[in-house]
């Protein structure tokens, strides 16, 4: 699981890099910088107070920077992100606060990538006309017959992940790399006296995509913050959690991903799995051993277990204590223990 940052020179996408990291990337000489952000999640919190663990371990979301120049700069970039499962597209709006500049900047780099991607699937097909049929793998024939439906939707200046492709669909190209196949988030970074200029870009724009503001330059000063001084500055602001926040939140679902968590004196982590993992599969984030040798998971859910006074005995007196097997899909707020054989 990984998130790409991509933004024309000077959107600020380092310094949101830098904000929800800590990572400073202006210190690296690499083309790639990588850093992890923790999701905000008050659950996780409220469980860290009430165990008060010797060890906290919340979800986290890798984002990756990347800086290129010279020639051929976004096969650079197409290489270094070429694992990325996702796009944080971040867009200029405090120098360019007004709706229609701020969009083509977006359309700027959208279009770079739907380029890409459209050259990748040219060079392709003219590599395939000169094989004889013989040649061709039953992967690469079934490819050959989703090519030309992909290139008519990059010609008519369309993203791939327009096209709902099924999941199946996915998994035969992923070999391709595609940009406009990836989910992806437009973070507009708008001046710190406008900070409503993104819910406007959003209602004008209609971007299939998500759209969410920040305000880089009061974000960097949040980051610094101790957290009670945060509260206090955030409460002066009339704004509830940092902008930061909400966008690595935002991260974490777009790359389909939940967390269950696993509770004690000794620690309280949040495991992340994909959303619909089954039980097994869930254990074995924890260790193999665990998915090896799976019998059963007792499961509550992180509600029931607040809702009945933080006791597991009282969620079990309730009712709502489950022992699920191998068939249960893990649900995002699980408490879980399971049980295993080895």
């Amino acid at each position: 699981m990984e998130m790409g940052i991509l933004g024309l020179p000077q959107s600020g996408k380092s310094a949101l890099f830098e904000i929800m990291t800590g990572v400073k990337g202006g210190q690296h000489n690499e083309p790639v910088v990588r850093g992890q952000a923790s999701v905000p999640d008050e659950r996780f919190d409220k469980l860290v107070e009430i165990y008060k663990p010797a060890k906290i371990t919340p979800a986290k979301v890798p984002f990756v920077d990347v800086h290129v120049v010279g020639e051929k700069p976004w096969e650079a970039v197409r290489q270094h992100l070429s694992g990325a499962d996702g796009i944080l597209h971040v867009v200029d709006g405090f120098s360019l606060p007004d709706v229609s500049l701020s969009l083509d900047a977006y359309r700027k780099l959208a279009d770079e990538l739907i380029l890409s991607d459209l050259i990748i699937i040219e060079k392709k097909m003219e590599r395939t006309a000169k094989l004889p049929k013989k040649a061709v793998s039953p992967q690469e024939a079934a490819q050959n017959e989703l090519l030309p439906r992909l290139k008519g939707c990059l010609e008519a200046g369309r993203p791939l992940r327009a096209l709902g492709l099924t999941a199946a669909e996915e998994f035969l190209l992923r070999s391709f790399s595609f940009w406009t196949i990836k989910p992806e988030l437009v973070v507009i970074n708008v001046a710190e006296d406008n900070l409503s200029f993104a819910d406007l870009f959003a209602q004008e724009t209609k971007l299939s995509a998500p759209v969410m503001g920040i305000c880089c330059k009061i974000e960097a000063e949040l980051a610094s913050l101790e957290a009670a001084e945060r509260k206090e500055f955030l409460s002066s602001l009339g704004i509830a959690e940092p902008a930061f926040g909400r966008i690595i939140r935002a991260s974490f679902s777009l790359l389909g991903r939940i967390c269950f968590f696993t509770v004690g004196e000794d620690e309280v982590k949040a495991w992340v799995i994909p959303q619909g993992t089954k039980a097994p599969k869930a254990a074995g984030a924890i260790h193999n051993d665990f998915e090896r040798g799976f019998i059963k998971a007792e499961v509550m859910h992180y509600d029931d277990f607040v809702a009945h006074g933080a006791s597991a005995a009282q969620v079990k007196s309730a009712g709502r204590l489950h022992l699920e097997g191998k068939d249960y899909i893990v649900q995002d707020g699980d408490i879980i223990n399971f049980r295993f054989n080895v």
